[in-house]
């Protein structure tokens, strides 16, 4: 299901940060290859975002995939 969040903090030297999901819950982590793959280029705090989650293979919860821009 797609989701629409906020960048919250995103470290492009680490390449990982966090969405604040518009739903509440907990932050949904993001990392660099999903930055790479949506062309966006680079994740700015207070950047709104709209994503799809998947499971993270380390078991830490979901992380997003498929960015895109929002309006």
């Amino acid at each position: 299901m797609r989701q629409t969040g906020t960048v919250k903090f995103y470290n492009s030297q680490k390449g990982y940060g966090f969405i604040k999901p518009d739903t509440g819950g907990n932050d949904v982590f993001v990392h660099v290859t999903a930055v790479e793959r949506s062309g966006i280029g680079e994740l700015n705090e207070g950047m709104r975002i709209s994503f799809e989650t998947e499971p993270d293979k380390r078991g830490k919860g979901p992380k997003a995939v498929d960015l895109q821009k929002a309006g």
